[in-house]
């Protein structure tokens, strides 16, 4: 029981409200097409949501810890990992119970709702998981995996999963509106690594920030940031999605705020942390307000 509390720390939890706020998307495009909400069912999809992002984070934490990268990063409030293992280092295997049984309860939810309506989402439930182990363990060590798998994680394959669970069918609108988290969780990881450059760099990862500097990544993020707005506005614009998918772009208020910053500030790490403040609640307002649009009917 002492070592439960700190063992939390290692999932993550005050960040794992992402997950929910991604699986509302895919909420808010099965009420689109269906009119109806299964409650029980939207709950076993929000557990799952929630328990993948919780294994994602205890197996960020255990291979941080067993690199040293955590013992070598510059910590903010928004990146640079809990620091749990490196205070309480024999609660290492504990975070790994932690990471394979969240993942089983991802797994096992996934099933219910593959027997349920077929295994045609069987693809999106392998990559899902193989996401939840091989992010950290491998893919930043390559830029490219490195800057869309969280985005494809949260949003493609946690949207699209979501839609199938309360509908047992794949739409356009459900992955034109996945679209939306996978630029903002992208973007997510790529800006909070821009205080880690140096110590990620000394344990081999290569992703932008360390391949190309923080300044020409910075140029991704704003590029990034801009293309989830213009998704919002084209999937209206084209009819794919509702007139009310628009109030996500009232997070554009942050966003204007953000560009600049990164724009000037993208080598001045401490002038970043406001912007790294504003992209979590960018990342978090962005899917609810466009979820909540629709779910306007």
């Amino acid at each position: 029981m002492k070592s439960l509390k700190p063992l939390l720390g290692t999932m993550r939890l005050p960040f794992v409200i992402l997950a929910p706020a991604c699986v509302l998307v895919g909420l808010g495009t099965a009420y689109n097409q269906t009119g109806v909400v299964n409650w029980f069912y939207s709950l076993m999809a929000v557990i799952a949501g929630v328990s993948a992002h919780i294994s994602v984070n205890a197996f960020n934490e255990y291979f941080d810890f067993k690199t040293g990268l955590d013992a070598r990063t510059q910590k903010t409030p928004f990146s640079g990992g809990s620091g749990t293992l490196q205070s309480h280092p024999e609660l290492a295997r504990g975070a790994l119970v932690i990471s394979w049984t969240s993942m089983g309860i991802t797994a096992l939810i996934g099933l219910f709702f593959l027997f349920r309506w077929g295994w045609e989402a069987l693809p999106i439930g392998i990559l899902g998981l193989f996401l939840l182990y091989g992010y950290t363990a491998w893919m930043v060590y390559n830029p490219i995996l490195c800057l869309i798998a969280p985005g494809l994680g949260f949003g493609p394959l946690m949207v699209l999963s979501t839609h199938y669970a309360l509908t047992g069918t794949l739409s356009f609108q459900a992955f034109t509106a996945s679209l939306v988290p996978f630029f903002l969780v992208s973007n997510l990881l790529l800006l909070n690594q821009f205080p880690d450059l140096e110590a990620d760099r000394s344990v081999g990862r290569r992703h932008y920030p360390v391949l190309l500097g923080r300044t020409a990544s910075g140029y991704i993020y704003i590029a990034f940031l801009i293309t989830t707005y213009l998704v919002i506005g084209a999937g209206v614009f084209y009819g794919v999605l509702p007139p009310f998918a628009l109030l996500g772009l009232l997070t554009l208020f942050f966003a204007v705020q953000i560009i600049p910053n990164v724009w000037k500030n993208a080598e001045n790490v401490p002038a970043l942390i406001p912007s790294l403040g504003q992209n979590v609640l960018v990342n978090l307002l962005t899917p609810v307000l466009l979820a909540a649009g629709l779910f306007i009917r």
